[in-house]
């Protein structure tokens, strides 16, 4: 037996059924939950901006017209809504921790410390860059996402994608600039 498709589960929904916007939830919520969690860097807060970004795709699912497939649009709204979130915070609020996966848990205790420093400082290199570049720069380098999905998913265009990720990076770069010369 085939899985139902996304198209159909959502044809489900429309006419009310719960049951397949849970399996919708099911499919989805663990690409949209890491996009959140790498741009809000906090897996806590990235949980409730998944809650609220499901519940936005549920309301609005009347809205949804199949020109692309169900899993963009949903982490399309992922994404907006982490960078509602993000907005909403305060600088000084920013969490500087990075992901565990930068760690290397093999590594010396200098090494692990110079790892976690690195870590500490990619967190507030982040923090210094505006929503939008953050969200370009996680997309592109982390999601290793296409300019065309980035420009898809914030609702813009390729252009305006490519300039926000070379500040990001020129701003990453100014601010890491230290480790680098520390480490040769």
């Amino acid at each position: 037996m085939h899985p139902e498709s996304d198209s159909a589960l959502v044809e489900r929904c429309r006419r009310g059924d719960m049951r397949a916007f849970q399996r919708l939830f099911e499919t989805h919520a663990r690409s949209c939950h890491a996009v959140c969690a790498r741009l809000l860097g906090d897996p806590a807060l990235a949980e409730d901006a998944l809650q609220e970004a499901f519940l936005k795709a549920h309301r609005r699912l009347d809205q949804f017209d199949g020109r692309a497939s169900f899993g963009t649009w949903m982490h399309r709204i992922a994404v907006n809504t982490a960078i509602e979130f993000l907005r909403r915070r305060h600088p000084e609020d920013m969490n500087a921790d990075m992901p565990a996966e930068l760690e290397d848990e093999q590594a010396d205790p200098q090494g692990q410390a110079s790892q976690a420093e690195l870590a500490v400082g990619i967190g507030a290199a982040l923090s210094q860059l505006t929503a939008l570049e953050r969200s370009v720069f996680v997309l592109r380098h982390l999601e290793q996402r296409s300019l065309a999905e980035i420009a898809l998913t914030l609702s813009s265009n390729v252009n305006a994608c490519k300039q926000a990720i070379f500040r990001a990076v020129r701003k990453m770069r100014d601010h890491l600039a230290h480790f680098e010369t520390s480490t040769s």
